[in-house]
């Protein structure tokens, strides 16, 4: 059997793959931002599902890149979520992250509480004096508890990525957040993942980027 490679730089795969992701999804239906965000899932899980499973919540991109330009900082429900975000963006940015699953006063907290330690993790999260986006890409017990604090008056993300993936009360946990008047970037029903959850933070990372080097050429100007 002959089989015929495609000849591509290693440099040039990433657009080549962008290319062929974009002529297979054809033309989206939505603004160019929220189609990088899609494309972007598309490119880490090559799973063609997200362009229908990923909700954005009204006026949700404007809303996440002002909250970053300000500051914000993201707390991530695991270390895989934090690891697949891109560190020379965050340092370039001044973009903060945060995960406290190896914190000891968690470990504690989860305990006393017989919780999980995602649950403890939003319950410290929750107590820090600054924006917060959270980057759930895991644990379902974390939307659970996200969505607790807001109804308690606790807590007012400037964000929230949901993008569990599983069986168990996955689809409730993201159910809960959708049903909120807040920012959301949701993967609706089972599907999802910590790598969906960094790449859809890179997207807006590299999309802030864009917009601090445009408003660096303006100053310049």
């Amino acid at each position: 059997m002959k089989i015929e490679l495609e000849q591509v730089l290693p440099q040039e795969i990433e657009a080549r793959s962008f290319e062929l992701i974009t002529e297979e999804i054809g033309e989206l239906q939505m603004e160019g931002g929220y189609a990088s965000i899609v494309k972007r899932v598309v490119h880490t899980t090559a799973d063609f599902d997200f362009v229908e499973n990923l909700v954005f919540s009204p006026g949700v991109l404007e809303q996440a890149l002002e909250a970053l330009w300000q500051g914000a900082c993201i707390v991530t429900d695991t270390q895989m979520a934090l690891a697949g975000i891109n560190k020379q963006a965050l340092k370039a940015l001044g973009i903060e992250v945060y995960n406290f699953m190896k914190d000891a006063d968690v470990a504690e907290l989860a305990k006393k509480n017989h919780t999980t330690r995602a649950v403890a993790c939003m319950d410290k999260a929750a107590a820090l004096k600054r924006p917060v986006i959270f980057v759930i890409g895991n644990a379902p017990t974390a939307l659970v508890r996200i969505y607790e604090l807001i109804q308690e008056g606790q807590l007012a993300p400037k964000l929230v990525i949901g993008t569990p993936v599983g069986f168990v009360n996955v689809v409730q946990s993201k159910e809960l957040i959708l049903s909120l008047p807040i920012p959301y970037i949701v993967s609706r029903g089972r599907k999802g993942g910590s790598n969906v959850a960094a790449a859809i933070v890179n997207a807006l990372l590299y999309m802030l980027y864009d917009r601090e080097n445009q408003s660096l050429v303006e100053r310049e100007l």
